[in-house]
């Protein structure tokens, strides 16, 4: 009897499907979800959902069977929006004389796996549940959904970001790659909340991401080194203020470069703009900041007749004028 539930396709009522408590995915697209619907309910459900069958003892002694679902549930969901009344399934597992909890788990994780219908969150989810509730090694759970360890570890490490990270990234804001970066910056909570809203806000692509990661790990590591050299940290966070952007510096035993980040062509505008005036005070110089100053310094000193300063007094105070700081630019 086994055998033939496994390998035959039974029709079953929507309203008597229960939904499978160790479903790994929480994140269902309505708009997709609609567009389903309109498919089913013009051409029908074309690939089988995957339920337990159940044989529960109701309370006058009789027996009534249950289904409870392990996979298919976007499908089961758009034929109810659809008005479907009954969907084919295949019984995959009788559940009389046993309880099969994991075997629902792996199978509706292995399923979402395979169709790639989870979002990376709802993997990490899945990945630890498998772990922590059924013991299993991320090797096993690697070897049952076809994957590396590595791979199984570094999925199961996405949770260790901030809450919400993973909104932002169950949602589509940041991808799965952005996580990378922002997990090199987990002992720095403020410079990965920083680096995040960084990556919402400018778009950065993953590659940018993780450059400006390294270069705050370098910055740290860097900074514990006593043979580390402070003035071109200085010199980097002053150009960083000034310009109003990320810089950095790499220094090499002979030379080194300059990075500026810039994200927009006004951005990169702006940066031509600021490098264009520094220039232009550096001809100009102090000779001509000193001579501005005299000019100023004469239009503003006083020509009436009540003036009843000395020549030498007048001279005096005009000298202390030109040479004065606040008349000087960079």
């Amino acid at each position: 009897m086994s055998h033939f539930h496994q390998d035959s396709i039974f029709w079953i009522d929507v309203d008597k499907i229960k939904p499978n408590p160790f479903q790994p995915r929480r994140e269902f697209d309505q708009t997709q979800l609609q567009a389903l619907a309109d498919s089913i309910r013009q051409y029908g459900v074309l690939q089988a959902l995957v339920v337990t069958r159940k044989e529960v003892v109701k309370p006058d002694g009789g027996l009534s069977t249950e289904y409870e679902l392990i996979a298919g549930e976007r499908r089961l969901r758009a034929s109810r929006l659809a008005g479907v009344r009954e969907v084919p399934c295949l019984i995959k597992v009788d559940e009389v004389g046993g309880d099969n909890d994991l075997l629902k788990l792996e199978l509706a994780i292995i399923e979402n796996v395979q169709r790639e219908d989870l979002n990376a969150v709802d993997r990490a989810r899945a990945f630890r549940r498998l772990a922590d509730e059924f013991g299993f090694k991320q090797i096993q759970i690697a070897e049952k959904i076809g994957k590396s360890r590595e791979y199984v570890a570094n999925t199961v490490r996405i949770l260790d970001l901030p809450q919400m990270i993973l909104d932002a990234l169950s949602g589509g804001t940041i991808s799965e790659g952005h996580t990378r970066p922002l997990l090199m910056l987990s002992t720095r909570p403020a410079e990965q909340e920083t680096l995040f809203k960084e990556i919402i806000a400018k778009k950065l692509t993953v590659r940018d991401a993780e450059r400006i990661a390294r270069h705050i790990a370098v910055e740290r590591a860097h900074k514990k080194d006593p043979l580390f050299d402070q003035d071109m940290l200085d010199i980097e966070k002053k150009l960083a203020d000034s310009l109003g952007t990320r810089v950095h510096i790499e220094k090499r035993e002979s030379g080194g470069k300059i990075l500026i980040d810039f994200f927009t062509t006004d951005d990169l505008r702006t940066l031509l703009d600021l490098v264009n005036i520094a220039k232009m005070a550096q001809q100009a110089g102090p000779v001509a900041a000193v001579a501005q100053s005299a000019e100023v310094a004469q239009s503003a000193a006083p020509t009436t007749a009540e003036d009843d300063r000395t020549p030498a007094e007048v001279k005096q105070e005009e000298n202390e004028e030109i040479y004065s700081v606040k008349n000087f630019s960079l």
